[in-house]
């Protein structure tokens, strides 16, 4: 009976066994070190996805503050021009009011000028009639008195005629001289008249 050959495999030598050790060590070393790589850039994945959202927020904040800063100044501008307004407004009504005041003024003075023009218009023409009355009555007393009563008499109308001048106003200076103008003839042609009477 034929018996068969079995075939041993031979025990590996040492330094086949570290090879071996050795290569997975390898492996091992390069599967920790690939994870690492992954932690670390996991890790600065996170870094920047953190440092991106703080430079978001930080930007949002800068921007809220910004925009409340913008509409203060909006309001304070709005404010300024408000006050603006109603400062011109208020300036407006006191030109307006100090412009119908002096009208007013000016319309009080010009109808109480007007007033003092006519009441001083009636007295000269009453006093001009006075004048002309006393100087009639001269005129007619001094046709029958003696001397003496026609220098009394023409006394008193110089007395009177002085007081008259006197009481004109200021205004009426000229209309007075001019009406004692004319009748300056009238009073010595009487005194004439009168003389002349006595002489006889």
């Amino acid at each position: 009976m034929a018996t068969r050959k079995t075939s041993k495999t031979p025990p590996k030598s040492e330094l086949a066994q570290a090879g071996e050790h050795l290569g997975t060590a390898a492996r091992e070393v390069g599967t920790a070190v690939s994870h690492k790589f992954e932690a670390m850039g996991d890790a600065v994945s996170a870094g920047v996805k953190t440092a991106r959202k703080n430079v978001i927020k930080q930007r949002d904040q800068a921007k809220r503050q910004i925009g409340s800063l913008v509409k203060m100044a909006e309001a304070q501008l709005h404010k300024a021009q408000a006050q603006l307004k109603k400062a011109a407004a208020a300036a407006q009504k006191s030109v307006q009011a100090a412009e119908k005041k002096l009208e007013s003024t000016r319309r009080a003075t010009a109808k109480k000028l007007a007033s003092l023009q006519a009441s001083a218009e009636r007295k000269a023409k009453a006093l001009q009639k006075a004048i002309e009355k006393e100087a009639a009555a001269l005129k007619k007393a001094a046709g029958g008195q003696p001397k003496a009563a026609a220098k009394k008499t023409m006394g008193k109308a110089g007395v009177v005629e002085r007081k008259v001048a006197a009481k004109k106003a200021p205004a009426k200076k000229a209309a007075a001289k001019k009406a004692a103008a004319k009748k300056a003839p009238a009073n010595k042609a009487a005194a004439k008249k009168t003389s002349t009477m006595l002489r006889r």
